[in-house]
């Protein structure tokens, strides 16, 4: 049997009628990853993005001859799909994705795309805060250790694309609730769920449950062989665990040792019990800093030792990795302040993790585009803290309804530069000038990177 008959027949959604014309919806990293992967599996491919393309990867779709459009939606050229790979960033209220709903067109994810064709293990990360950098630092902990190892989802490059055209025995994966909620056959062999705090409700509907079921999605298909690593210490986490009982091996890590968790902090150190043995290691010789930076390395090491990798591999990696761009990123001493670019934080809970392991005066730089957003979380925190808060975006009314008269010093900005200024103006020697934002990047900027970018960029002209 071929490799390619083997995987088609472990794949119950993928048969020889299924897809032979599939339709990309989005022509960004993820839908031209897919576009790729589908032409090498012999499909009819074609890509739709109702936006400008950008050019890299149109470079990309004209290497390998596949049809695109951009700047418009042509119907009778998707309708008539067997089916759709929707990106995650186009959301189901969308007017050409209810048309598809309406034909019973099925539309699937890329991630659910690549897993029909890669025998690979994938370990998965899903969570509301710290994915990307316990992604990250899985992938560093695999790849120092010799493995042969992709790193894909919401970082590195599209996982179908790497299925396309690279030959990984492991692909680590960071999963955002969108890319979840259109994957239905896909299996970790190792999921990783950190915490689950309200965000993107705009997109549920404004109901956290929704956003729950949304993440827990990545539990799905999981057996007994498989692994599931989460924090017992959410209590939204484990109240929904508590009433699935999933019939898979548990892994809860938690602060302190309580009963059935495998992982801990005790006597400042941390300690790990799988059925791969047992790890030890300081907590101050960690490379990351905070509370929250300890949990990641924590569902890391997890996963880590499940994978069989060295105990001297693992602590070695723990205390040399660099963290991730935009998150708690240090970017310069101006007279006495210190500048930290945390332009990730995308929601309240993010914030509230950045707030709480600062150590001295802060002003805040915060706002954008809200998804409905509590400030409650962050309030105490705000007031104990913050010299000064900036609010940057368009439209601040939220942010000063529920801040005004609680902090002496607020500001509106319309630009990062204009930001940055402010905050030179308001912050004294010893204070930290803090950007997380709480909001999406989308009214001022293309993203999160181009908004932490621009920070950075306003810093150095300082």
């Amino acid at each position: 049997m071929s490799e390619k008959d083997k995987i088609m027949e472990n794949n119950p959604s993928v048969n020889a009628s299924t897809s032979r014309r599939m339709v990309i919806l989005g022509g960004g990293e993820s839908g031209a990853g897919a576009a790729v992967l589908a032409k090498k599996q012999g499909l009819d491919v074609f890509v739709s993005d109702l936006s400008e393309m950008k050019q890299r990867y149109k470079d990309i779709l004209e290497k390998y001859g596949i049809a695109y459009e951009e700047g418009q939606h042509t119907e009778e050229k998707i309708l008539n799909a067997d089916e759709v790979v929707k990106s995650p960033g186009i959301p189901d209220k969308a007017p050409m994705v209810k048309k598809l709903k309406e034909k019973g067109i099925p539309i699937i994810s890329e991630i659910e795309l690549g897993g029909r064709y890669t025998q690979a293990k994938k370990i998965c990360v899903t969570g509301s805060n710290g994915k990307t950098t316990t992604t990250l630092l899985i992938y560093h902990i695999l790849k120092e250790a010799g493995l042969n190892v992709g790193v894909a989802g919401n970082v590195g490059n599209s996982f179908a694309l790497q299925v396309a055209e690279a030959d990984y025995d492991y692909y680590v994966i960071e999963l955002s609730s969108f890319q979840l909620d259109n994957m239905y056959h896909f299996k970790a062999d190792i999921a990783v769920l950190l915490n689950i705090t309200p965000d993107h409700l705009d997109r549920y509907g404004y109901e956290l449950q929704n956003y729950v079921q949304s993440k827990l999605r990545i539990l799905q298909n999981q057996t007994k062989e498989d692994a599931f690593i989460y924090w017992k210490d959410d209590p939204i986490v484990s109240h929904e665990i508590e009433k699935l009982k999933p019939q898979v091996a548990l892994y809860p890590f938690a602060e302190k040792k309580t009963e059935g968790v495998k992982a801990y902090t005790e006597n400042n150190q941390i300690i790990i019990t799988t059925t791969k043995g047992e790890f030890t290691m300081e907590e101050e010789l960690v490379a990351l800093t905070g509370k929250h930076n300890l949990f990641n390395s924590l569902a890391a090491g997890i996963a880590a030792k499940l994978l069989d990798i060295k105990n001297e591999n693992i602590r070695e990696s723990l205390s040399n990795f660099k963290g991730v761009e935009h998150r708690l990123e240090k970017v310069a001493r101006v007279k006495g302040v210190e500048y930290i670019n945390d332009s990730k934080a995308t929601n309240v809970n993010s914030c509230w993790y950045a707030l709480q392991s600062m150590k001295t005066p802060v002003v805040l730089i915060l706002g954008g585009t809200d998804k409905g957003n509590d400030y409650k979380e962050i309030e105490d925190l705000v007031v104990q803290k913050c010299r000064a808060l900036i609010f940057l975006g368009v439209d601040n009314a939220k942010l000063h309804a529920y801040f005004d008269g609680k902090i002496d010093q607020i500001r509106d900005a319309g630009s990062m530069d204009e930001a940055v200024r402010q905050a030179y103006e308001l912050a004294q020697k010893g204070d930290t000038v803090l950007l997380s934002p709480c909001c999406a990047s989308f009214d001022l900027f293309e993203n999160y990177e181009d908004r932490g970018k621009q920070f950075k960029a306003c810093v150095c002209k300082l």
